[in-house]
């Protein structure tokens, strides 16, 4: 099937371009969402005759998405989930759950801009690819974590297995300092013994035999 595009479509063409497509992805997609018309002799015409709206219309939304993209782009948005010690989530973030993160700090998106290779199942920092505009994407990163505290410490550079790891080793530092203090104060006793031993006056012979 042959539709002629209004916008840019990735992978696809540029505006003003027929393209050849499946005719369940044109019914399904670029036709409700107006990024193209069937490539018939009148829409066509249709298109020659508005072209200069066409990319005037394009022209100004893509200037509200470079404006939109220099305060998103970069920005980290922070979704809390149940997971397991060894980072693996109870459930899974999706794209609804990230535009759901972005609408919640102050920009408004929609899960179809939302780009992901799959669900992220795992905590830790993912990034997401974005699409302000055919011409406008971004990347943002989603940071997954059990409790505001643990997204910090992701936000930091830290995953939640070496904040254990470092908490873990502290404890067992801990430990050892405080046997060693207890050791300490053990040889401090017998040293103080030992003192008091040497200022006691000596026992004579004859105290002895009394």
């Amino acid at each position: 099937m042959q539709v002629i595009l209004l916008e840019r479509v990735a992978k696809l063409g540029q505006m003003g371009e027929v393209v050849d497509v499946k005719p369940g992805y044109a019914r399904n997609y670029l036709l409700p969402q107006k990024k193209a018309l069937t490539a018939s002799a009148a829409n066509i015409a249709q298109f020659e005759d508005q072209k200069a709206q066409f990319e005037a219309r394009n022209l100004e939304t893509r200037k509200e998405a470079e404006k939109l993209a220099e305060s998103l782009d970069g920005q980290q948005f922070v979704v809390i989930r149940q997971a397991s010690d060894s980072g693996a989530l109870y459930g899974s973030v999706t794209t609804r759950d990230a535009a759901d993160a972005t609408s919640e700090a102050g920009f408004s998106l929609d899960r179809k801009q939302v780009a992901m290779g799959g669900p992220i199942k795992e905590l830790g920092l993912h990034e997401v690819l974005v699409t302000l505009h055919p011409e406008v994407e971004v990347t943002i990163k989603i940071n997954v974590a059990r409790s505001p505290e643990e997204a910090e410490l992701q936000a930091s550079g830290k995953t939640i297995q070496e904040a254990a790891a470092e908490e873990e080793e502290a404890a067992d530092y801990e430990i050892a300092e405080l046997f060693e203090d207890i050791g300490s104060a053990a040889q401090d006793d017998e040293h103080l013994a030992d003192a008091v031993e040497d200022m006691l006056p000596e026992e004579s012979e004859e105290d002895e035999d009394r």
